[in-house]
């Protein structure tokens, strides 16, 4: 485990709410000094999602905001994307009948493909949702609706992160989905640092939490050292420590 005065500054970028708070409160319990740079922030449409034998939700998120506003599941079956919207599902009192083996859009078809043909789905998400998830099922034979019940857009102070990386003063990055890398860029080009930011970050331990993450990571010319076998905050945070305690990756 790391320890000592120089702990390795990571950076995370999850929204600015208890899910930064948690993440920063992990990376130091994990050995590493976080830096905390939200690069989502949550727009509400107010949207819920329309009636449907079933409804597929793909974050926390989704769930928290479908409940304040007062919608319930009533006869339809609910998928979840992975077990923290599954969980947050079930705080509120909603059952949950799928949860895939994967935590991805991919994933999510595999779990629904055999049980959708003919039946209408509604797939309740952000703005920002894999074209993956809406293409499988329709595929699958499923009458897909979205309902977009948030929009993500970038913070305006995000950026603090990509300064560091262009100074060669950031050891990690713990990217959380294709939008923070996206983000991420944006601020750093906004920042007039985005050369610099790029060539920091091959210095730097890149984390991705996850395969489609990874995809986009590499599209944007960026290489990738870990991504975790599960697709969670803790899974990706302990893979990024431990890439640091071992000074290597598995950039590919």
């Amino acid at each position: 485990m790391i320890g000592g005065a120089d702990r390795p500054r990571v950076a995370v970028f999850r929204p600015a709410d208890e899910r930064i708070e948690s993440a920063v409160k992990l990376l130091r319990e994990l050995g590493a000094e976080p830096v905390p740079d939200p690069m989502l922030e949550v727009e509400p449409t107010g949207a819920v999602p329309a009636d449907a034998p079933l409804v597929v939700l793909t974050s926390k998120t989704g769930v928290e905001l479908a409940a304040e506003a007062g919608w319930e599941p009533g006869d339809a079956d609910v998928a979840a994307i992975g077990p923290a919207t599954a969980a947050a599902a079930r705080e509120v009192g909603w059952t949950v009948d799928v949860v895939p083996e994967e935590y991805t859009s991919a994933g999510l078809v595999a779990a629904l493909e055999a049980r959708v043909a003919g039946e209408r789905v509604v797939v309740a998400r952000s703005d920002h949702g894999s074209d993956v998830l809406l293409d499988g099922l329709r595929e699958a034979g499923a009458d897909v609706t979205e309902t977009v019940l948030y929009r993500l857009a970038r913070p305006d102070d995000a950026g603090d992160s990509a300064e560091l990386a262009a100074t060669g003063d950031l050891d990690a990055v713990a990217f959380t989905s294709s939008l923070t890398v996206d983000n991420f860029l944006a601020a750093a080009a906004d920042r007039g640092v985005d050369e610099a930011a790029r060539a920091g970050l091959t210095d730097a331990v890149v984390g991705v939490i996850g395969p489609p993450t990874a995809e986009t990571a590499r599209d944007r010319g960026l290489g990738v050292d870990v991504v975790p076998d599960e697709a969670s905050f803790e899974a990706l945070a302990a893979a990024v420590v431990d890439a640091l305690d071992e000074g290597t990756g598995r950039r590919n």
